[in-house]
């Protein structure tokens, strides 16, 4: 796979989806086609525009290779997988000769169950949409769809349904029982798509999976010889997230209610399981008062409480009593018994494996109560060590999103991810010398994680020409009273000046309930339309409701600082409310900062600084979405000018042209505004 080749097949890949050639994209694919001849690792920046998901698959399948590509969003996972690969397979195949597969890897929960569709006896889960007859009707609505012939019983592909309609029509991985056992084996939704993927060339799944799959050495995903991973820059979190425990008293009540209605178990058993659960809410609710009202107090915990750690015991012993008794009840053929015990199985190991790391608390996790869900979490502190040794080891890795670079550099990114660490073992530093030495394999690890090359191709866009970047001296500083007054009726004169037409980002959602007051009030008078994100509203219709009213504002938090992709008049101000900053009682982050600063380092400059860096860069880059589009973003934090550390923001989002003069910013939203009103 020479670099001419390689430009002549993405040449006719661009041609395919009637684009154009992008020297940035150009110069990312041969970078891709050097990392997998050379069998190294790619952290790639490449910015919005660039055509990025081209420049990785064309080197990928005209190599051969077996391909996993990782994002982190489903919007991108269809682009791939419904309009670009559709679009240059056949293109490619008919100029190499040979057909090119690919497909599409979901978790079994990501679609319908058969099985459990088709159970004479609803589980707990079932039973409660008997009680609700709006739920109920849906659940029929979802049935005829999965038994339609050729449907592929996928969740994004059915019928919108409440998510506890859903709930009850799947099972998660655990609590499978397979396709092999199970009587509608055949059938199966998950059991098919997986197939498909592993007879797949290139396979798109999630970074949630891949995640899975590398912290618990457990094989989830295809085999593969290359990984993609898209949208880098949230790896680190999805991966910690994925791994993160948690316990509560509804899903203890869940297992509980599902071993009950599982009749080969004791009543003995299942009455101890129950006392246990009721045991473990009563003393949760009892718990959760000691944060009424006490919006500041610590969530994080350096220990299990007391006040928990009995009734976290009673549960770990009770659900370790009835994992027992299933482990040794292997007399069952019924499959529809098999398929039921494989339910209760998976929903009461994952109970008692969490109870039981709860209970061992060790060194490099975080353990936190969240009182508005009454939920124990325990996650861990640092995630790059071990993505190093079962992933960058082990398969070459090509990392690439819009924004990886962090004040002008990588090194942040690349720790994040394990590129770049000093904490290898000493067993795993013996073993790689004894392989130098000898020049031996050592099992598979074949590659040196540090033997990366990190790139920024650039954008087409002319930012400085595109945009300008309004950095206001002014306004007083963030406080911990919430957004100042100052800044609402700032935010407001530049939406009127804008004629609507903003996308204004929250670093909370009491800014967002803040910023609504606030704007319905001195914009009652014009024909501007307020669309204000609510607490688990789906960003998709939101973002479709805001790109269809060229007036319309739409106002959110963190899920909109990133992906929202809505080009040309619909959005010509791009307004933030203050620098993203991590909350000071984040438990994760405020553990890592500690961690640092104990070890005489700075936690604000190796944690909390790079964080904000890639959410303002995501945060700016929604406003020049093509090269036709223009307009202002404004940081209405004063911080970004003030303060030492802005010039590191600054440097790690697009080169818009700046200013701090307010009249310069409105004068040209209303010369931007009149164009698209003539």
């Amino acid at each position: 796979m020479g670099l001419k080749e390689v430009k002549k097949y993405l040449d006719i890949a661009v041609t395919a989806i009637d684009g154009s050639p992008r020297q940035g994209q150009i110069e990312m694919a041969e970078a891709v086609a050097n990392s997998i001849i050379d069998q190294h690792h790619l952290l790639v920046q490449a910015g919005t525009g660039t055509g990025k998901s081209l420049a990785y698959l064309v080197p990928a399948i005209i190599s051969g290779k077996k391909t996993l590509i990782a994002t982190a969003t489903l919007a991108l996972q269809r682009q791939l997988v419904e309009r670009d690969l559709p679009k240059i397979v056949p293109a490619l195949e008919k100029e190499l000769g040979r057909e090119i597969k690919y497909g599409i890897y979901k978790g079994v929960g990501n679609y319908v169950c058969l099985q459990k569709l088709n159970s004479e006896e609803p589980d707990p889960d079932g039973e409660m949409l008997l009680e609700i007859s709006s739920l109920g009707k849906e659940a029929q609505r979802l049935r005829a769809w999965a038994e339609t012939p050729g449907v592929s019983g996928d969740r994004d592909e059915a019928p919108e349904v409440d998510r506890r309609v859903w709930a009850a029509s799947s099972v998660s991985g655990r609590e499978c029982v397979g396709a092999d056992i199970c009587n509608f084996g055949a059938k199966c939704f998950a059991a098919n798509a997986k197939a498909k993927a592993l007879n797949s060339d290139i396979v798109v799944s999630n970074h949630t999976l891949l995640a899975l799959e590398v912290v618990e050495s457990h094989p989830i995903l295809p085999e593969r010889d290359l990984i993609v991973l898209d949208e880098a820059h949230e790896f680190m979190d999805r991966t910690t997230q994925a791994v993160t425990e948690e316990l509560t008293a509804s899903r203890i009540a869940r297992a509980a209610a599902m071993a009950r209605k599982y009749k080969a178990l004791s009543n003995k058993l299942v009455d101890a399981f129950t006392h246990a659960s009721d045991d473990f809410a009563d003393a949760m609710d009892a718990y959760a008062e000691i944060f009424r009202g006490e919006v500041d107090t610590n969530r994080k915990l350096d220990a299990l409480p007391q006040e928990l750690e009995s009734a976290v015991r009673r549960v770990r012993e009770t659900a370790q009593a009835i994992m027992q008794f299933l482990q040794a009840d292997d007399d069952i053929i019924d499959t529809t018994e098999l398929a039921e015990r494989a339910r209760v199985k998976g929903a009461v190991n994952e109970v008692n494996v969490t109870a039981q790391k709860l209970l061992k608390l060790g060194k490099g996790q975080v353990l936190w109560y969240e009182p508005t869900f009454k939920t124990l979490y325990l996650a861990p502190l640092s995630v790059s060590n071990v993505l190093r040794k079962n992933m960058l080891r082990q398969t070459p890795v090509i990392a690439t999103s819009a924004t990886l670079n962090v004040g002008g550099g990588f090194e942040a990114m690349a720790k994040q991810i394990g590129f770049l660490d000093g904490s290898e073992s000493s067993i795993e530093a013996m073993e790689a010398n004894i392989a130098s030495e000898t020049g031996a394999e050592v099992g598979k690890d074949l590659i040196d994680p540090a033997n990366v090359q990190m790139l920024d191709v650039g954008s087409p866009f002319d930012f400085a020409q595109q945009g300008m970047l309004y950095l206001p001296k002014q306004l007083p500083e963030p406080g911990r009273d919430g957004i100042a007054p100052e800044v609402l009726e700032h935010l407001g004169e530049l939406i009127e000046a804008a004629g609507g037409r903003t996308l204004a980002l929250f670093s909370s959602w009491r800014g967002v309930e803040a910023a609504d007051a606030h704007l319905r009030k001195v914009l009652a008078e014009l024909p501007i339309r307020i669309i204000t994100q609510k607490r688990g509203d789906a960003v998709a219709p939101l973002v479709e409701k805001f790109a269809s009213d060229e007036t319309s504002v739409l106002l959110g938090t963190m899920t909109l600082w990133q992906g929202v992709d809505v080009p040309g008049s619909a959005c010509t101000l791009v307004a933030i409310d203050r620098i993203p900053f991590p909350r000071p009682d984040d438990p994760v982050m405020s553990a890592r900062s500690a961690e640092i600063d104990a070890a005489g380092g700075s936690g604000f400059m190796s944690v909390s600084l790079p964080r904000a860096a890639l959410l303002l860069a995501q945060g700016t880059g929604r406003l020049i979405r093509s090269t036709e589009d223009r307009g202002v973003v404004a940081i209405l934090d004063s911080r970004i000018v003030n303060k030492r550390y802005g010039s590191i923001l600054l440097n790690s989002i697009p080169p818009l042209w700046r200013t701090s003069d307010p009249l310069v910013v409105k004068e040209s939203l209303k010369r931007l505004a009149s164009t698209f009103e003539s």
